[in-house]
Parts: C-alpha cells; sequence; structure tokens
C-alpha cells in the first residue's frame, strides 16, 4: 500500500530516560515519523536542523533541562587533517571499502555483537538480536548505504590468517548536502587502530569525491567524554541556537547544560522549517 506524509508532519516527544551521556540527567526526544514519497526530503530538511535518523524515525533531543547534545558536521572542504590523522589515515591505508545496499548479514551481525559486547555491554542496544539489526540496517525509506570495510592478509592488525576480514561497518545516509553517519562499529580487535576515527577520515574523501559539501557526525555534548573525539576534527560545525556555527573553544559550550536555556517545546516545533510537499 502506498503511503504519504501529510502537508504537515506531526511531531511526539517520548518520556524521559536517563541520560546516556551525563551522569545524573534525563532524556527525551522530539520525534516524526519518516516514510512515503516525501521521505527524501524531510530527511534533508531536518537533518539541516539537527535531527537524526533511526530505522523510520527522526528525532532530535528535546531534554526538559538540558540543550547540551548538539548536531555537528565537518565542512568538507574547509577539513584540514591533524598530524595524527594523517598517521591515522597511512596506518589503515591497506582497509578495502566496499559500499552496498542497505542489507544486513550474518557477518555484519557477528562483527556487530562484538563490537556491542566490547564497548558497550550495558548500552541500549546490548541486547539487540539478529532481527532487530536487520531492521536497524534495512528499515529506511531514504538512499542509505551498507559501507564496509575489509583488512586483506598484510594488514599488521590482521585477526586470522587469510586475505579477507571484516573490519568495519558504517551506515550511512546519503542527503542532498552530505553523508550523515547513522552509525557504524568495528572489531574491539582492532580498537588501537581507531577505526573510529578512520570511518570519519575516509567518509571526508567519500564525500569529496562526490563533491558534498558536508559530513553530519550525530550529536556532540560537553563534558561528555564519549564525544571529546568529534571535536578534534578541523571546521567542525555545530547546530547550536536554531544556526550551524563553528564550534570554537569546545569548554565554551559547558553552559548548555543549564535548566534555563531550554525553549518550550511548543516554541520548538513551531520553528522547525519544514519542505514544500506537493498536496
Amino acid at each position: 500500500m502506498r503511503h504519504t506524509l501529510p502537508h504537515a508532519p506531526q511531531f511526539y516527544v517520548t518520556a524521559p530516560q536517563p541520560c546516556p551521556y551525563l551522569h545524573g540527567r534525563a532524556e527525551r526526544k522530539l520525534f516524526t515519523a519518516l516514510h512515503g514519497d516525501n521521505a527524501s526530503d524531510l530527511n534533508n530538511a531536518l537533518s539541516r536542523q539537527g535531527f537524526r535518523r533511526s530505522q523510520n524515525v527522526l528525532y532530535r533531543p528535546s531534554c526538559e533541562s538540558c540543550v547540551a547534545c548538539m548536531s555537528a558536521r565537518i565542512r568538507v572542504a574547509d577539513f584540514q587533517p591533524s598530524r595524527t590523522q594523517r598517521r591515522l589515515m597511512r596506518r589503515n591505508a591497506g582497509l578495502r571499502r566496499l559500499a552496498t545496499s542497505a542489507w544486513a548479514t550474518e557477518e555484519q551481525f557477528e562483527l556487530f555483537r562484538r563490537y556491542l559486547d566490547s564497548r558497550h555491554a550495558d548500552g541500549g542496544m546490548a541486547d539487540m538480536d539478529i532481527f532487530e539489526f536487520a531492521a536497524m540496517i534495512e528499515e529506511t525509506p531514504v538512499k542509505t548505504r551498507v559501507i564496509e570495510y575489509r583488512c586483506s592478509g598484510d594488514q599488521p592488525e590482521r585477526l586470522a590468517p587469510g586475505d579477507d576480514f571484516l573490519a568495519a561497518v558504517c551506515l550511512t545516509d546519503v542527503l542532498d548536502d552530505g553523508l550523515s553517519l547513522v552509525y557504524s562499529f568495528y572489531h574491539p580487535v582492532l580498537q588501537p587502530a581507531s577505526l573510529g576515527t578512520y570511518l570519519i577520515l575516509d567518509h571526508i574523501e567519500i564525500a569529496r569525491a562526490a563533491k558534498l559539501p558536508y559530513i553530519y557526525l550525530g550529536y556532540w555534548v560537553p563534558g561528555s567524554r564519549k564525544m571529546d573525539y568529534k571535536a578534534k576534527f578541523s571546521a567542525l560545525e555545530i547546530y547550536k541556537g536554531g544556526v550551524w556555527q563553528n564550534i570554537g573553544n569546545p569548554e565554551d559550550h559547558s553552559n548548555e547544560a543549564h535548566p534555563l536555556s531550554v525553549d518550550p517545546i511548543v516554541e520548538q516545533v513551531a520553528r522547525i522549517a519544514l519542505p514544500q510537499f506537493d498536496r
């Protein structure tokens, strides 16, 4: 059956849950459905306003006492790798990139389970089974790619004798103005190779070749050690106060965890700019 979005998408708010980034705080999300003929237009428009995609839902943090979660993106044309990042690119130069359709495989799921068990055993995704994993990968109404990174037998960090091993995976949305890294994971044995950072660096090269101006990284949270790595990329912008701006000194954003900085949910929704859908 064919589905289409109404002219004005409906927005909803989740119940508060413990914040995964800042201890002692509660998280709440503003979200809307993503499906139908206008899904790509809505995804493009709301991604530019700090929203993220999870399967067929677009969401943005809308907490009652905090606005610390800020969407982050890299300006591809202005990005200059640091000395450490250049060294990292050389170290992982032997990885082979393979872009595929959004289709889950058992090999990907096995790698995903290894990653969760090693890095996020207590996280919200820890109990995901293969069917939920397949839904995360495959339930997408927009242009999405699964980008695999494989290491060959001459890699110093190879996992076993042979020529071909799945080292990392990134679920990536292709927007009209960039690439959005939806979710990534890698083999925990290769953690010293800093594959999480390398995937971002490689996506910058993909975007540059495709003449796409931005890499959308998800959320950056001042004061969260889990998010510190994002602030190490040059040409980084954050979505703050309804506009994209250079991150500048990350410490200057520490006051965003103050409850007086939060606007009422009705005002937040009223400021969302929607694409012009055909009636």
